[in-house]
């Protein structure tokens, strides 16, 4: 007696088949809404635009976020730079009179303003040539003091990380769980069906742990990096799977 074929997602009647598609587009809508609200949440913590790894490491470990001058000049920027101003700026830059001395009179020439206006106005100005202009612009003081002061960036609250966990936790393994269940009752192959199930699991695993093990060591910052992007691409891959195989392949009857 010949046994009964698998049952696979595309004999569901038409009707559960569009309520499955309408349910997936949802999820995958949540996801992007969640990457969109982790650049929004994050970004511009180093007060610099745009999700950078000095955003997440603050937010996951905590960070001290050097001057952007500070680090334009230890890399030996602007070219040319004598030391002795390279020093007069660091000093300027490391201090806690960094407002007051930038235009002191009382330093005549050597105030900060007097060397960023030699040694960086040529480039750095919105009144520049057009061919060597770039930004930022340090005309002002408005614009100096955002790239003149390091920040110290702490890591999220330990209570708001504890409500992120219980939440994400829960509601990630659900949709998780389901879309796996999912997957395995389409036809694809069986090592590509596991293959993004683990995938999308471990990835699970591998983020939610490293946001507390990141609080320890900055370098697991990655590992929440590389944990969010494993989930989300094999849940991406997994929700067109389950599409396809409801709407793109023969209905088992017509084997």
């Amino acid at each position: 007696m010949a046994s009964n074929p698998p049952f696979r997602l595309r004999s569901l009647p038409a009707g559960m088949r569009l309520a499955l598609t309408l349910l997936i587009c949802v999820c995958a809508g949540g996801y992007a809404a969640s990457g969109a609200h982790m650049i929004e949440h994050h970004q511009n913590r180093d007060e610099r635009e745009g999700l950078s790894l000095v955003d997440l490491e603050g937010a996951y470990h905590g960070v001290t976020n050097r001057a952007l001058l500070i680090t334009a000049i230890e890399r030996g920027h602007p070219d040319g730079l004598a030391d002795a101003d390279k020093d007069l700026l660091m000093r300027w830059l490391e201090s806690d009179r960094i407002s007051e001395d930038y235009d002191n009179l009382d330093l005549g020439d050597e105030a900060p303003a007097e060397v960023l206006a030699i040694a960086c106005l040529s480039c750095h100005s919105a009144r520049g040539d057009e061919a060597t202009r770039a930004e930022p612009y340090l005309d002002y003081w408005d614009e100096v003091k955002a790239v003149a002061f390091s920040r110290d960036i702490s890591p999220t609250d330990l209570k708001i990380l504890i409500a992120s966990t219980h939440t994400h936790a829960v509601a990630l393994f659900t949709t998780t769980l389901v879309l796996c269940g999912l997957m395995f009752l389409t036809g694809f192959a069986s090592a590509l069906r596991s293959l993004l199930a683990i995938g999308a699991s471990a990835g699970l695993a591998l983020d939610i742990a490293a946001w507390w093990l990141a609080r320890e060591s900055a370098s697991l910052v990655y590992a929440v990096v590389a944990g969010g992007a494993l989930h989300a691409g094999c849940m991406g891959l997994m929700m067109i799977a389950v599409v396809w195989e409801l709407w793109l392949t023969r209905r088992p009857a017509e084997d």
